[in-house]
């Protein structure tokens, strides 16, 4: 989407108003994108430039401002859909929480003489003697933490500025933020700000699995921060190695003369206060700052993506006062993205497991942020619609977060007269069958499901894959043994024979052996991995495992209606509807019983359970425990417990740990439902080797230690 920019004053107030609506719609679109959805589809730059063209109209005719006009509000990162871009993990309402103090934003600017303006403006409203302090400007997702008592109570998104979401119980599964505050002086009760963040190793990480499960990889550390924040599982937040750096308490929770002082003390209290600040006392030490910090930034571990400049003491910081969305004591400065222009030289498609085609730019090399890049993504046929680009065109590169190159704009006036669009095909790139764009897709798929080459190898790298099956081979040896026509299903793994791998190039007798030893070690792997391992189409991990719990076999699932699906918490009706269709194909079914004739687990081994003490029982847990909440998790269900995440009138007990939710508490008050602890638990189960089943962890508790 394009825009013309017009001069405010070649408008006249109709045209004014026109335009204004224009950029008020664009700008809050964009906002939820950025905020809600962590999908982004317009730079920073672009998204700042447009802004500025609505604030200076606004100024213009003053008349024409409204309350609601993005000038006037703090962009939102709570929305009723919670985003329809994001992850399936995070679509769920977070119970909101209003601030003690308006959360706002910062005034930006890429002008050093807008930092000029700003400091004059401070020194003409008061006077001398006032000290700067810079700071850098984190890309992440902002959050505020509040301590009681020196202990970590709450924490709240920015939201919209007054109410934010309560993401506490995420927040406690972040490894550098306290739980509770050592050293002295803390106030009985206060407010710190900051950034969460996603170091790049981190997001590496991250998108490296998420490209591995076909799921789009985020385009930069920050919309991969933000969608970690929200998602609903702690434990996978944890995993996820997010980090925090405060930077700002607000001058109301305490009492001193100025902000350096106070994030000093804060961070003597224990808490990720950034190091990195310096006092400037002129615009000269400001702008040496900000050049340095242009350069060394790309040596850090985490995304920045500006200087904060902060008139330094309270007192004046109180004098210069808000704006309705900014403080006035307060800009940012932003650097601009490193950009490069180069030619498109061809657009390739590529096919992945699930049968999605990805158009791919190959462009000429260029530098961009210390690395030579050849290729972006493209996305998808909208997109490149979108961009209206030809071949041969010279087209903006850009690394979201420095991570990604991604393609942000075209230079029309570079085109050729000849220059051509890109067609996206009509069939796969791989096997010929025409391509399908289901109802409420972005992407086109083949839906030749079997015997498309490139998906048939996905899906048995999947299938061999850590999380599911577990089996030590990795791409080559799948594209090596479906190129030679040896495994065209994974039923097929279970058929090899050493003497077959022994005669094949490159094969060792250990490696083969290895193989062949890793493969007999999965007929172990439990029924909801191997369900997993099947590769349907939206059954993630935690999904099949929902499944398989509470079907208990595979015959059962086959069997069941969409009606029936749908009783599992975790199924919806895309996810119904897929495992419909998949078992639906003699195909599926024919491989599964070679599965099963291969000695593959397809029914939860109930043996398995230490016991059915809590049989029947749905059980919340919050808070922390003598073992990890995972291991607790195990040790509920492997005693015939069910875990849930959320409090309803389905609950039968919520189990609390140390600093429990508050909320979950709360709820489990009004709804009646009994709050145990874990001694409690633990007296509820059966010892492992009891004979009988009637000896619990309170009968021997003095004689025995604890064996969970």
């Amino acid at each position: 989407m394009s825009f013309i920019t017009c001069k405010s004053s070649e408008m006249d107030k109709n045209q004014a108003s026109s335009r204004i609506l224009e950029l008020r719609a664009v700008l809050w679109e964009n906002s939820r994108r950025y905020y809600v959805d962590n999908a982004p589809t317009m730079s920073d730059f672009e998204y700042d430039r447009l802004m500025r063209e609505l604030g200076d109209l606004e100024a213009q005719y003053p008349d024409l401002i409204t309350p609601d006009s993005p000038t006037q509000r703090v962009g939102s990162d709570i929305d009723a859909s919670e985003g329809e871009n994001a992850e399936p993990e995070t679509k769920h309402d977070f119970v909101r929480r209003p601030h003690k103090y308006p959360m706002l934003s910062l005034g930006n600017t890429y002008s050093i003489s807008e930092i000029e303006e700003f400091a004059d403006r401070a020194s003409k409203t008061i006077g001398n003697g006032f000290t700067y302090s810079c700071e850098l400007k984190f890309d992440g997702t902002a959050i505020c933490l509040t301590y009681r008592h020196g202990k970590l109570f709450q924490a709240l998104t920015r939201g919209d500025g007054v109410i934010g979401d309560d993401v506490t119980d995420n927040v406690r599964h972040i490894s550098n933020i306290p739980q509770a505050l050592s050293g002295t002086g803390w106030p009985d009760e206060f407010e710190i700000r900051g950034e969460i963040l996603m170091p790049y190793a981190s997001f590496d990480r991250l998108n490296k699995e998420r490209e591995a499960e076909e799921q789009p990889p985020f385009a930069n550390p920050r919309n991969a921060a933000s969608g970690s924040l929200k998602l609903l599982d702690p434990n996978e937040v944890a995993r996820r190695g997010l980090m925090c750096t405060l930077y700002h308490i607000p001058s109301e929770s305490v009492s001193f003369p100025t902000h350096d002082e106070a994030l000093t003390k804060a961070a003597s209290w224990g808490l990720p206060v950034s190091d990195k600040r310096r006092i400037c006392h002129d615009i000269n030490e400001i702008e040496d700052y900000i050049s340095y910090w242009d350069t060394e930034r790309k040596a850090l571990p985490y995304a920045t993506d500006g200087i904060v400049i902060k008139i330094n003491e309270l007192t004046y910081q109180s004098v210069l006062g808000y704006t309705a969305k900014s403080p006035r004591w307060a800009v940012a400065f932003k650097f601009k993205a490193e950009q490069a222009l180069t030619p498109l030289r061809s657009v390739s498609y590529q096919v992945g497991r699930t049968g999605a085609v990805t158009p791919v730019a190959n462009l000429d090399p260029v530098l961009l942020a210390g690395t030579v890049v050849k290729r972006a993504t493209l996305n998808n046929d909208d997109f490149m619609r979108e961009l209206d680009i030809h071949i041969g065109d010279w087209v903006y590169v850009e690394k979201g977060g420095e991570i990604i190159p991604k393609i942000t704009g075209v230079d029309v006036s570079r085109r050729s007269a000849n220059a051509q669009k890109p067609d996206f095909p009509t069939t796969c790139p791989d096997c010929g069958t025409p391509l399908i764009r289901p109802e409420g897709e972005a992407r086109y798929f083949c839906p030749n499901v079997d015997h498309c080459p490139t998906q048939a190898k996905g899906r048995l790298v999947h299938f061999l894959s850590r999380k599911a099956m577990n089996v030590i081979a990795g791409d080559a040896t799948v594209e090596q043994l479906y190129n030679l026509r040896l495994v065209r299903t994974p039923a097929d793994f279970y058929s090899l024979r050493k003497s077959s791998l022994l005669a094949l190039e490159g094969w060792k007798d250990r490696a083969a052996q290895r193989f062949l030893d890793s493969l007999a070690a999965s007929r172990n792997v439990t029924f909801d991995h191997v369900l997993f391992a099947l590769g349907i189409r939206y059954v993630g991990e935690s999904t099949a495992k929902a499944i398989a719990q509470h079907f208990k076999d595979i015959d059962s699932i086959i069997a069941a209606t969409r009606e029936q699906l749908l009783e599992v918490a975790d199924v919806g009706e895309v996810i119904a509807d897929s495992l419909i269709k998949y078992f639906s194909d003699p195909a599926n079914i024919e491989d599964i019983g070679r599965l099963k004739a291969a000695g593959l687990r397809f029914t939860m081994d109930e043996a398995a359970k230490a016991s059915e003490a809590l049989e029947g029982k749905t059980i919340v847990i919050s808070g922390n425990f003598s073992i990890s909440r995972e291991a607790m998790k195990e040790l509920i269900e492997s005693n015939g417990g069910r875990c849930s995440g959320s409090v309803s009138g389905k609950t039968d007990y919520l189990l609390a740990g140390t600093k429990p939710g508050p909320e979950k508490i709360k709820k489990a008050t009004e709804l009646q439902i009994e709050i145990i602890d874990e001694v409690q638990l633990r007296s509820m189960i059966p010892m492992p080797g009891s004979s009988n089943g009637d000896a619990t962890m309170t009968d021997i508790e003095e004689t025995e230690p604890t064996l969970f």
